[in-house]
């Protein structure tokens, strides 16, 4: 049953937050690493002819690509990484993986390539200070990839066509200074591109790759329109997503010879389209897909909403995805995930509509001992509504709890609804946990975007503030245990919290965040440099808002700053550079406040090697443990 809770102006929605324990069970405190380990098993994809699953497994803390036959035998593992986890990879043909690796969380991901028989590898990309993107993996053509790299020009990204047996790399398009990224057709043709001033952008096509470029569509950043995938039947008609004249991003079709707007496909009035997908074999729109409260999808197709429909049938109460398929469309690998476990996956054979369980993630986290992450809604203070998820100590009556705000980074992201290790330690070990998707937070439409532009410290982080307070007003938490922990623009909501609401925290845990708004704009990567200009419109210009950006910088008011701090930084972050937190430690450390700081030479921006995780995560729990003394009756 639903509760409506009101005080004054706000309001908030809680889904069964009465005041009666939610359990008699006796809830075990688990064990810190079982949320933080590697998976056991992870990133399953199909091999184009059917026969083969690759997947990522732990081997001396590194995940490493494994493959074996669909029906679980001969397992073999084929990378032998020792020093980073692999970050990703694909099939290309059934004979060779294709994967992603970086150096030390330097963010230059190389591409690699392993021929599975012989265990050859080749290093495509494997140069100093170069990134690289795939642009299309070409599933047609077992011998090419069409990549993007910043080789020439670190600011900017080329396209080259990739011979993965040979190695042999050919420019297909050079980048004048000012395309940000590159879209090709259903032949692999590079057919358009998003051009860039780092305010305004346009919408670049051309019929083939040997004409010339035509500008379709020019916006200001503040409206787009983003192609997806041509039309299968007119190669000059594109599927995207658009916000222009309109608040919610809707999916439409849209001339690509005039930029003329045919048909809005789908659209809805509470939150922004996120994507589409279609049939590779049967050419035609499969679904599209946005984020509410939850995951959220519409079908298109009968083929594939009739999978879809029976496999809610199958597998009730999870949320369903189809990750990958052979090339013929007969069998589906389908993973399921919700709020209490990392989720498992399946194969789906579409003749026999046989579902087949391959594995579970995480199968030693037992669900009954996990907690529910309720959607919530509140009013701000000027009157926009907030979404958010309240996650309550399973076992515990909701009143007088300690509480930790987990505000998201970006802040042009937002928190989802799912399994999240961090809300679920933070829970086991008695802590109520709250995320805002403060103004800002992707997916609720555009004039909601814009309410935070210059807003870092100020309404954005007012929004949060009136989610604490209220859960206070209304006895859920306990107004002198409230802790702040975030990541990136996160860590800078918990800095901005302790400066500009001093007497609201007894603790707080600033994880990669930015301290200094005129550094962290003068160290930005180089290929952030092309939108500069509108990070000024968005955050601020150093020169004509110099007052403004001075005023909502964390480190330059460390004098306000009287809340224990714990501060978490990568020496390799190429986003929110190393100096950020040097000089936020420097400046409590000479104000006389307690800050502890841990940096991690092997790492970027956030810690992905196990065991940086597992001390981390370890001190995090006892700087909050020491500060906010969680009631401790429970069996714990």
């Amino acid at each position: 049953m639903n509760k409506m809770l009101c005080m004054f102006s706000v309001f908030i929605i809680l889904s069964g937050c009465n005041q009666e324990k939610e359990t008699d069970m006796d809830i075990p405190k688990i064990p810190l690493k079982e949320f933080f380990k590697n998976p056991e098993v992870t990133g399953y994809a199909l091999s184009p002819d059917g026969k083969n699953l690759a997947y990522l497994a732990p081997v001396k803390q590194r995940l490493n690509v494994f493959v074996k036959t669909l029906n679980g035998e001969n397992a073999k593992q084929i990378t032998k990484e020792t020093k980073r986890d692999i970050a990703g990879f694909i099939w290309k043909g059934s004979d060779r993986i294709l994967y992603m690796k970086d150096n030390a969380g330097d963010e230059n991901f190389a591409l690699f390539g392993l021929q599975i028989d012989s265990g050859m590898i080749q290093g495509y990309t494997n140069f100093d200070n170069v990134l690289t993107n795939i642009i299309d993996d070409l599933p047609d053509d077992d011998l090419h990839v069409i990549i993007g790299m910043n080789k020439r020009n670190p600011q900017i990204f080329d396209a080259y066509r990739l011979n993965v047996q040979t190695g042999d790399l050919t420019m297909i398009a050079e980048n004048p200074g000012n395309i940000s990224s590159w879209m090709t057709d259903h032949k692999g043709k590079l057919r358009v591109a998003i051009q860039t001033d780092g305010v305004n952008s346009s919408v670049l096509h051309r019929l083939d790759e040997y004409a010339t470029w035509d500008t379709i569509i020019t916006t200001n950043f503040r409206e787009m329109f983003s192609p997806q995938f041509f039309d299968f039947n007119d190669t000059t008609v594109a599927y995207g997503i658009s916000n222009i004249g309109r608040d919610k991003a809707a999916l439409v079709k849209v001339d690509m010879t005039t930029g003329k707007e045919l048909k809005v496909v789908y659209q809805n009035d509470l939150n922004d389209i996120s994507g589409a997908a279609y049939s590779h074999r049967r050419k035609v729109l499969t679904s599209v897909f946005w984020i509410g409260d939850k995951a959220q999808r519409s079908g298109f197709d009968p083929t594939v909403d009739g999978i879809y429909k029976h496999l809610e049938q199958e597998l009730p109460g999870v949320e369903i995805y189809l990750t990958s398929t052979n090339k013929a469309e007969t069998i589906y690998l389908v993973k399921t995930t919700n709020d209490k476990s990392r989720g498992s996956y399946y194969s789906f054979s579409v003749s026999d509509k046989k579902l087949q369980k391959i594995a579970d993630v995480s199968p030693w986290l037992n669900e009954a001992f996990m907690a529910d992450m309720k959607p919530i809604t509140y009013k701000s203070r000027d009157g926009l509504t907030i979404h958010g998820y309240l996650t309550l100590p399973k076992g515990e009556i909701p009143k007088n709890l300690p509480v930790v705000v987990n505000p998201h980074g970006g802040p042009w992201a937002r928190d989802v609804w799912g399994f999240n290790p961090e809300v679920q330690m933070l829970a086991n070990r008695g802590y109520a946990v709250l995320q805002v998707n403060f103004r800002g937070s992707t997916s609720y439409g555009r004039s909601f975007w814009e309410a935070s532009f210059k807003q870092w410290g100020q309404s954005m982080q007012n929004d949060i503030s009136d989610g604490i307070r209220y859960l206070v007003k209304e006895g859920i938490v306990d107004q002198n245990r409230i802790g702040i922990y975030g990541g990136s623009y996160g860590g800078y909501a918990t800095l901005a919290g302790v400066t500009l609401t001093p007497d609201l925290y007894a603790c707080a845990i600033d994880y990669v965040g930015v301290s200094n708004l005129f550094t962290f704009m003068e160290t930005i990567p180089p290929y952030w440099i092309q939108y500069r200009e509108m990070l000024y419109e968005m955050v601020g210009d150093p020169i004509k808002d110099k007052e403004m950006l001075s005023r909502y910088s964390p480190a330059l008011h460390a004098d306000q700053i009287k809340t224990p701090l714990f501060i978490a930084q990568g020496a390799n972050d190429p986003r929110v550079k190393q100096s950020e937190s040097d000089q936020m430690v420097k400046a409590l450390k000479d104000k006389g406040v307690e800050v502890e700081y841990m940096l991690k030479t092997n790492e970027g921006h956030g810690f992905r090697n196990e065991e940086n995780k597992f001390e981390f995560y370890a001190a995090m729990e006892v700087f909050l443990d020491k500060h906010l003394r969680p009631d401790m009756h429970r069996n714990l």
